[in-house]
Order: C-alpha cells, then sequence, then structure tokens
C-alpha cells in the first residue's frame, strides 16, 4: 500500500506524476523530480543487528518491494582517520570501496529496485542511462544484477578501464561525440522511446535518496551524531542533494543536534555553481567557458538541479571552494602516498581542504572512486 503513496513532485511547479509512470521530467518546465513519501525515524540501537547494505535504513528509503534481489551489500564504507590539528580534526570516508568503486551505487540500487518493480509490472522493457563513467558503471552493474537490458550513453574518450567495466556487466555502450552536455542529450532522447526507463542519477530523485544514505552511514558511525562539516564534489550535485534531505530528515526527526555546514568542490576549469554562489545568485547565470579537467565527473556546465543545489548549501552556512588542476595532481599523489589511491575526480575535496583555511571540529570529505579506474592523473 505505501507504494501508492509515493509519487514524483517538480519543485517548482508542484505538478504531480506516478511513480509507476516513465514519464521521467516535469511535463510542464522539463526539470527534474523530486520524491514524495512518509519516511520515518531510523532507530539508532536497531542497527548494529541489521544487515550491511543501504537498506539497514529503510524507515527513511522509500517502500521497495524487491530490495533484497537487487543489494551488492552495498554502504557501510570505512571512515578513515587523516589529519588531527589544534583546530580541527580531518576524516575520510572511503566510498571508492563500493561493489563497483564508486559512491554512485548508493544511488544506483535504488534505481535498479525501481526499475525492477516497473519491469515486473510490465511497464519498461529496457533501462537507459548517462554518465561520465562511474554511474553507467553502477547502472550496468546493478541492472545485471537485477536481470535488466541496459543501454549506457558516455562520452567519446571516457576512461577506457570504465568502459571495459560497463561492458563486462552486460550493458551495450554508446560512445557520443563531444561533452558530457551532448551525451545527456542523446540519452534523454533514447528515454522518450516507448518502454523506456530513464535511470538518470540527475532527474531521478530515487538517486538522491539512495546518496542520502552517506551522511546516515557518518550519523550512525558518529554515535548518533553528526561532522561539523561535510565536503562534498559537485557536478550535479547528487552527492550533495542527498546529504541535504538527510540533514533534514534527521532533524525532522529529532536524531540529530546539530547541523553540518556543506562545502561543496568544484574544478576551476568547470565551476558554474561556484561562480553563480559567489554571485550571490539563485540561479546559473549565463554559460561561462569551460576548459578540459581532470576532474571529469564533476565537469558539468549547466547542472539541472542548481537551484536546489544553491540553496542548500545556503541553508547550512556553507560555501563553494574550487581546485585547479595542478591541486588535484598533486593531491592524487598525496592521498596515494597515504595508502588512498583515489580517482582525480575523488581527490577535488581533499584537495580544496588543503588549500583552505582549517575549519573547527571534524570535517569530513569522501573519496568517491577508486584510482584504478582512471590511472594516475598526467
Amino acid at each position: 500500500m505505501l507504494i501508492f503513496m509515493t509519487s514524483y513532485v517538480c519543485h517548482r511547479c508542484r505538478v504531480q506524476s506516478p511513480t509507476d509512470a516513465l514519464t521521467w521530467r516535469c511535463p510542464k518546465c522539463r526539470g527534474p523530480w523530486d520524491l514524495e513519501f512518509d519516511s520515518g525515524p531510523v532507530p539508532l540501537p536497531s542497527l548494529a543487528s541489521r544487515g550491511n547494505s543501504l537498506w539497514r535504513y529503510e524507515e527513511a528509503l522509500p517502500p521497495m518491494p524487491y530490495a533484497t534481489e537487487v543489494t551488492l551489500g552495498e554502504g557501510r564504507t570505512p571512515l578513515v582517520p587523516l589529519e588531527e590539528g589544534t583546530e580541527g580534526s580531518l576524516s575520510a570516508k572511503l566510498d571508492f570501496l563500493m561493489p563497483t568503486l564508486s559512491f554512485k551505487d548508493r544511488g544506483a540500487v535504488m534505481l535498479a529496485a525501481h526499475a525492477l518493480r516497473l519491469a515486473r509490472n510490465g511497464t519498461l522493457r529496457r533501462v537507459v542511462a548517462d554518465s561520465s563513467g562511474n554511474a553507467g558503471t553502477a547502472i550496468a552493474a546493478y541492472g545485471a544484477r537485477a536481470g535488466l537490458d541496459c543501454l549506457v550513453y558516455v562520452p567519446e574518450g571516457t576512461s577506457p578501464k570504465k568502459l571495459e567495466q560497463i561492458r563486462a556487466h552486460g550493458a551495450r555502450v554508446v560512445e557520443v561525440p563531444g561533452d558530457r552536455e551532448a551525451t545527456a542529450a542523446a540519452a534523454r532522447a533514447a528515454a522518450d522511446e516507448p518502454g523506456t526507463f530513464y535511470a538518470s542519477h540527475v532527474y531521478n530523485p530515487y538517486f538522491l535518496h539512495g546518496t542520502k544514505t552517506y551522511v546516515y552511514e557518518l550519523w550512525e558511525e558518529l554515535g548518533g551524531r553528526l561532522p561539523d562539516t561535510i565536503v562534498v564534489p559537485v557536478g550535479n550535485g547528487t552527492l550533495l542533494l542527498g546529504a541535504a534531505l538527510a540533514l533534514d530528515e534527521l532533524h525532522r526527526h529529532g536524531l540529530a543536534d546539530n547541523r553540518p555546514a556543506l562545502v561543496a568542490v568544484q574544478a576551476e576549469a568547470v565551476s558554474p555553481l561556484a561562480a553563480a554562489f559567489h554571485a550571490g545568485a539563485e540561479e546559473l547565470g549565463e554559460a561561462v567557458p569551460v576548459r578540459p579537467t581532470l576532474a571529469e565527473g564533476i565537469a558539468i556546465p549547466a547542472p539541472p538541479r542548481a537551484h536546489q543545489i544553491l540553496r542548500a548549501v545556503r541553508a547550512t552556512g556553507g560555501t563553494f571552494l574550487t581546485v585547479t588542476e595542478d591541486q588535484i595532481r598533486t593531491a592524487q599523489r598525496e592521498l596515494a602516498g597515504r595508502g588512498l589511491f583515489v580517482e582525480s575526480t575523488g581527490v577535488a575535496c581533499w584537495a580544496a581542504v588543503r588549500a583552505a583555511a582549517p575549519r573547527p571540529g571534524l570535517t569530513v570529505v569522501p573519496l568517491c572512486g577508486a584510482g584504478a579506474k582512471t590511472g594516475l592523473a598526467q
């Protein structure tokens, strides 16, 4: 019964759609969906006896009848101290230790479980996704787990290792000439075909309710409290918006006292959100020139959820930081020297924190993707 109480809703127009529908965006403003459902408080004392997957936080997640059939044991990644200082401490959450070696598994398992329900209802016949690599890999893996036919669109020049991983899971790959936006446009055209579920980590809000478990895990790991600062890389903003959802829920249910500042990190070469934030804008301004960047996973010139991202950062008293290509190269080697081999996008937060003034209390950065996928930045 709860399934039918879940619906898509547009945060701008308040247009609603049943989640059984394959309509992947608001038909009025063509913006991304949010999700409305009745979430409940997660009982911290009972978590110790629950299984190691995202579904341990089932009270906070949308109802999923096929959850246990899709899980690969994702989540509960280690929280490792990196630095202790007089003004604060810094820890890293090792999300590159997920089943497909990136944090995108958090959202992909949600999309796959939802898609499996639609497939068994006879609603869909194939899944389409677009990605710079990690999201496509995650969708391919969880799609394989669910027995779904998957088609993944990627930009031409995507890391060969990521392409190999996507194909190994049985998904078909379409390499699109041009940038990340051209890839998204091609996937959206395919998503409009009958019987197609667009497993978009940007437009489909089920993904955000998967990424919010990142903060639930921090809350559990720290014994029912939260860090003082949560730093996240931002391209389309899926991890940041998931974090914001979790913070709102934990406070609404009286499960956390403090509200961490959300600090968003972009590559200097592609930083439209940082520019809008520091200009005091609520939306993206005119298109700004973008340059090639090693942080390919966050090289998004026009994120569809820009308004929500800017609002979420401001609501927590956070800010935006940017990093240069040299800082990314240096940070990747520094972390490797500490035993953590992380891909170039995944080291952006570490690079930003190292260059910024220390923040008081505990700061947590995510290490989002494994270096084995891309190698050392040249």
